[in-house]
């Protein structure tokens, strides 16, 4: 398989509009178009790669399994102290974002990417919607929900502005998993942009 790539760098630069912070008034108003999203079912709009610390590779198609998340990322590379043994935590393989709270907290399209995540979707990722232990088909895969939280840190504050950070982490954008959810492969498979993911 050889997916159309292109590369993304991570770069906190906000001296142009389209990268500017959006402020708390604008990040509020687009709420109502967030808690909009298709629950149960919604459409896979981008498909990111990390191959590399603060590397960005998008592509039209991706290959998930158990070893790596997104094959040719460096999940497995990052070893975290949430973990038992201090490794790559195993219910943070991939992570999915809501694309219309991406618009809303990071502008067009071609700058989502810096958010760190791996699948944008058109998608309620809510707790409501889907709780933790909740299976979706990714594709060809399916993954599951994990309990453990997605947050927002310095370098998201450093790249979105502190609103975007209180705006995901507390209240209803935490209700809402505005940051985005965690999720662990169950079963393997290919994922390409237009795809759908819904609960199995």
């Amino acid at each position: 398989m050889n997916p159309s790539t292109a590369t993304v760098t991570a770069d906190p630069d906000t001296r142009n509009d389209e990268a500017r912070h959006r402020s708390a008034e604008e990040l509020e108003a687009a709420v109502w178009n967030i808690r909009d999203a298709p629950a149960s079912s919604g459409t896979i709009q981008l498909i990111v790669r990390r191959p590399a610390e603060d590397a960005r590779e998008v592509l039209s198609e991706a290959r998930i399994n158990a070893d790596e998340g997104i094959e040719g990322d460096t999940w497995n590379q990052r070893g975290t102290s949430l973990s038992a043994d201090g490794g790559p935590h195993p219910n943070k393989q991939i992570t999915i974002m809501n694309s219309r709270a991406a618009a809303a907290v990071i502008g067009p399209i071609e700058r989502w990417p810096l958010a760190g995540d791996q699948i944008y979707a058109d998608l309620d990722i809510g707790h409501e919607a889907l709780p933790a232990g909740t299976q979706l088909s990714v594709g060809d895969a399916v993954l599951e929900v994990a309990v453990e939280p997605h947050t927002g840190c310095a370098k998201y504050a450093a790249r979105f502005g502190r609103e975007a950070l209180r705006f995901v982490n507390t209240g209803e954008g935490r209700d809402l998993r505005l940051r985005g959810v965690n999720c662990r492969v169950i079963r393997p498979g290919t994922v390409r942009v237009g795809d759908s993911v819904s609960e199995v």
